[in-house]
């Protein structure tokens, strides 16, 4: 964990997409790792109660005492919750199934959208010295991801190269902009990351040629490439940056660690509310 002598507000990105198996927790692993490797302090939220991001960076079961699920209901702090990974510079707040339950137990709860941005605008938060909070939303558009959505500055959107990716988009845009009005005002789609990308098919060229025509900037110049150590690195419970540095996959998540950065460099940003 980062030391406490540094105060400074971390950049918060919200990882989603309401489809799953589109390469939302690989992004999410593999950026932070590539960010790390910039030697900034990231912190992975687990917010999807299958915990796949802790157990791909090799937080096991008897780990995961204290969890974001105790975060939003208020039983323990963010500090707390805080496990350091095998990754310099990388740390994780890890999920369990308890999660799964959130919508039922938080439905009488009046600030149920703002639990965890209430959790990441505590004060105590700048001191911990974290450069950006990344959080692995679930597959779909429930209480868990309008909380990281109100909680962030930003959200990124793995797309999958495949028939009919863009029709998922559009309802995941509506809901950013319904959160706009309601609770942050000042979200915004940092970019849609191309994910399982093959130069070699034309329906991946076709689905970049269309996202690209659609949404302009908002795409990510960096395309993940489908690779087979991106894959097999889960397995090994280390991102794909530890298990095969030289592999496509990892040259392609620090080419889109890069391009956050620039994109970090180039807007300032403002703590919710202020």
């Amino acid at each position: 964990m980062p030391g406490k002598n540094v105060s400074k507000d971390p950049k918060i990105i919200a990882i989603a997409n309401q489809k799953g198996g589109v390469g939302k927790t690989t992004t999410t692993i593999n950026l932070g790792a590539a960010l790390a490797e910039h030697k900034k302090n990231v912190l992975l939220i687990d917010l999807d109660p299958q915990g796949n991001a802790s157990t791909g960076l090799g937080i096991g079961q008897d780990q995961r005492d204290i969890t974001t699920y105790d975060l939003l209901v208020g039983e323990a702090d963010l500090c707390d919750a805080i496990i350091k990974t095998s990754v310099d510079y990388l740390s994780i707040v890890p999920a369990t199934t308890d999660l799964s339950s959130a919508d039922i137990e938080l439905i009488d709860n009046q600030k149920r959208s703002f639990l965890l941005r209430d959790v990441l605008l505590d004060s105590a938060v700048a001191d911990l010295g974290f450069d950006y909070i990344l959080i692995d939303c679930p597959p779909s558009l429930n209480i868990l991801t309008v909380n990281a959505m109100v909680a962030a500055h930003s959200i990124i959107v793995p797309l999958q190269s495949e028939f009919f990716a863009l029709e998922g988009l559009s309802q995941l845009i509506l809901t950013v902009r319904d959160v706009r009005q309601s609770a942050n005002p000042g979200l915004r789609i940092e970019g849609i990351a191309l994910t399982m990308y093959d130069a070699r098919n034309n329906l991946s060229l076709q689905v970049e040629d269309d996202a690209r025509e659609n949404m302009g900037d908002m795409v990510f110049k960096t395309v993940i490439p489908r690779n087979v150590r991106l894959s097999e690195a889960p397995s090994f419970a280390i991102p794909v940056l530890s298990y095969d540095s030289a592999s496509k996959g990892s040259i392609a998540y620090r080419a889109l660690a890069n391009e956050v950065i620039k994109k970090s460099k180039n807007k300032g940003m403002t703590r919710h509310g202020t």
